[in-house]
């Protein structure tokens, strides 16, 4: 089956990915907020092809840490493993890739 990318915003995975403050240290509370806007921007043409970013600080721990979307409907972490799997990808190596890029966004917000 060929793609052909990009993909329609109706057919991207919607990343939703909660940012717990204690990553950005002891005030993590208090800039949270920043962090998501300034890594929103950062990693909006990160895998932009097929994906959609939606950071937002993770206030309630009840909520996972991680959640996929197609269409607005939350799907499965399998569900999306067999989504990556049509770019060559998978869930594993997605979400390492993507915890990279945010520690390299913390230090770069922190000035580290």
């Amino acid at each position: 089956m060929a793609i052909n990318l990009p993909l329609p915003a109706e057919k991207k995975l919607t990343v939703l990915s909660r940012i717990e403050p204690g990553c950005l240290g002891p005030e993590g509370i208090d800039h949270v907020d920043a962090f998501c806007e300034f890594a929103q921007q950062a990693l909006a043409s990160l895998d932009s092809d097929f994906v959609h970013w939606q950071l937002s600080p993770r206030m309630d721990k009840n909520m996972p840490e991680m959640q996929y979307q197609l269409s607005h409907k939350n799907i499965s972490h399998e569900q999306a493993e067999r989504y990556l799997r049509l770019f060559n990808g998978s869930l594993d190596e997605f979400e390492s890739h993507l915890h990279e890029e945010l520690a390299g966004l913390i230090d770069q917000f922190l000035g580290h």
